[in-house]
């Protein structure tokens, strides 16, 4: 199989990439690696880094076929501010890029900023407090932590379709669902972040912003 077979396609990427990107541009520091958690495809990856450089972009996914479809649209899109993917499940308690010879890589290259695009209502919610976790040690005082995707907000459902989706996503794995936004304030709180500002978005979609405390 060559690189250019291995890329794999999500519709929704193409629907919602420019919306994100706008956000993006005015919330993140203006240069440094931006860490990606559950890259998927790499059509996000490649879509953002080539408009976000000198910025540094580095993909991660727990899958082994979807690190390959990142590493294929990579070289497709000719990016040479993209990392080659990195191996992250999230539930670990201690990343790979925490130790070795990424840790050297990163030593000049800080992370100051995670993106985190459509992962927390397709995993189980301990997912969503290992993301904050890895972000609690990883990102300084004033790292950015972003994430995009459907939430209730107050326990309700912003709209039928996110209840639909909802019911949906639960009826393929109970662990899964849409979750409700102060879960998630209240989980990233814990691990030292700010809520700075959410967006609405297309589709009945959140932006949500976080910062990392300067106070712990």
């Amino acid at each position: 199989m060559t690189p250019q077979d291995a890329r794999q396609y999500a519709p929704a990427t193409e629907r919602n990439r420019e919306a994100i990107l706008e956000i993006l541009l005015q919330i993140l520091p203006s240069s440094g690696t931006i860490l990606e958690i559950a890259s998927g495809t790499g059509e996000h990856a490649v879509f953002f880094a080539s408009r976000l450089s000198p910025r540094l972009w580095l993909p991660t996914d727990a899958n082994l076929e979807l690190r390959a479809s990142i590493i294929a649209w990579t070289e497709h899109n000719g990016c040479d501010n993209v990392h080659a993917p990195l191996e992250l499940d999230v539930r670990e308690p201690v990343w790979a890029l925490e130790k070795g010879a990424v840790a050297q890589w990163l030593n000049p290259k800080p992370i100051v900023a995670i993106v985190n695009i459509n992962m927390i209502h397709i995993s189980p919610w301990c997912a969503c407090l290992g993301l904050m976790a890895g972000a609690g040690r990883i990102l300084a005082a004033g790292g950015v932590l972003y994430l995009y995707g459907p939430f209730k907000q107050g326990g309700e459902h912003t709209a039928a379709s996110n209840a639909a989706f909802d019911e949906y996503l639960r009826s393929q794995n109970r662990e899964w669902g849409v979750r409700n936004l102060d879960d998630v304030v209240a989980a990233a709180r814990a691990e030292h972040f700010i809520l700075k500002q959410i967006y609405q978005m297309p589709a009945n979609n959140l932006s949500v912003v976080f910062e990392r405390s300067f106070y712990e």
